[in-house]
């Protein structure tokens, strides 16, 4: 999915035969909800360029939906720098959203379509769409936290360094649980990046 990117986007995807490329106005709730539009399958996938599926990946999926109660769920994460410091923030990342059923992105979250469909997508809010997907999927059944892991780009924590990052998401967080909008957020999110 290409939100009007300006880089070599579509170049890298045309080289993939499989690959279908779509356009979508920017932001990521439009773009992952244009991309489900145009899925064919009954679980929806929703991964980040920047992150890697690990071998089995999509059996593991299948066997969590086989589950009736399940409806939802995401992988545990590990980034592409082994450092002991990022392989200690993964673990806290994997012990948080398997405690408190919120996931994130970079977690590869996956969906029935059939709720999905039902919720409507993905909130379309330029930030926090991925916590406020999860908080709405809670009480329509469990979101399965597979143990098999996606590899993620430690790019942003490496440039923006580990505590500063941590201390900038978990202030966002919070302020989006106390109800800041997200567009708000997203604004002085916007303004962190480089």
């Amino acid at each position: 999915m290409d939100g009007g990117s300006t880089d070599a986007t579509a170049a890298a995807a045309a080289r993939f035969p499989r690959v279908r490329m779509l356009a979508s106005p920017r932001g990521r709730a439009r773009q992952m909800n244009a991309g489900a539009h145009a899925a064919r399958g009954d679980v929806l996938l929703f991964l980040h360029a920047d992150t890697r599926l690990p071998d089995g990946a999509l059996a593991a999926v299948e066997a969590a939906v086989s589950d009736p109660g399940v409806v939802a769920g995401r992988f545990d994460i590990r980034f592409d720098n082994s450092r002991p410091m990022f392989r200690m923030i993964a673990w806290f990342m994997n012990q948080r959203s398997r405690w408190s059923g919120i996931s994130t992105g970079d977690q590869a979250i996956f969906v029935c379509r059939e709720i999905f469909e039902a919720m409507g997508g993905y909130p379309e809010i330029p930030l926090m769409e991925d916590v406020e997907l999860c908080r709405r999927l809670k009480p329509r059944g469990q979101l399965a936290p597979l143990r098999l892991a996606v590899t993620t780009s430690a790019r942003k924590w490496e440039r923006d360094g580990a505590v500063r990052t941590i201390l900038l998401m978990w202030a966002l967080r919070f302020l989006y649980m106390v109800g800041v909008p997200p567009n708000r957020l997203h604004r002085w999110y916007d303004r962190r990046e480089p």
